[in-house]
């Protein structure tokens, strides 16, 4: 599918979000599970219209395009980052954060470590009054 590079507005942006994963009767059962496959779909498609009050919540917002990041499709994100006035990321490769992850996870446990043993010194040597 090729990427369209430019939105008019955000709901422009979500609403290729929504068509690269699979379109309104779709998505909008993820959204609204308890809603019937036509009323869900008919709810996203209120929530993108702009001449519309409905709308969708930050988390549902935050959900499509997580999901659309793990569908491969970036566009909107670049959209938001040069609307915002930031160059425009990129996804990060999930072996690289799985590796960050992995560092980050060994360093809290060393600082643990260190923290425990301060904390045993401490509690087994006497007490000194200061003053």
């Amino acid at each position: 599918m090729q990427e369209r590079l430019h939105f008019e507005d955000f709901n422009d942006a979500l609403r290729e979000v929504v068509k690269s994963l699979g379109g309104a009767k779709r998505v909008g059962p993820q959204l609204w599970p308890e809603k019937t496959v036509e009323q869900a779909q008919q709810q996203l498609l209120a929530c993108l219209n702009t001449e519309r009050k409905e709308r969708l919540t930050p988390e549902q917002v935050f959900y499509l395009l997580k999901q659309s990041r793990e569908a491969g499709f970036h566009s909107a994100k670049q959209w938001l980052d040069i609307e915002l006035g930031y160059e425009p990321g990129r996804p990060m490769d999930p072996l690289d954060e799985r590796a960050r992850l992995e560092r980050d996870f060994i360093e809290a446990v060393r600082a643990s470590r260190q923290i425990a043993e301060r904390l045993d010194r401490l509690m087994s040597s006497p007490l000194k009054a200061v003053g």
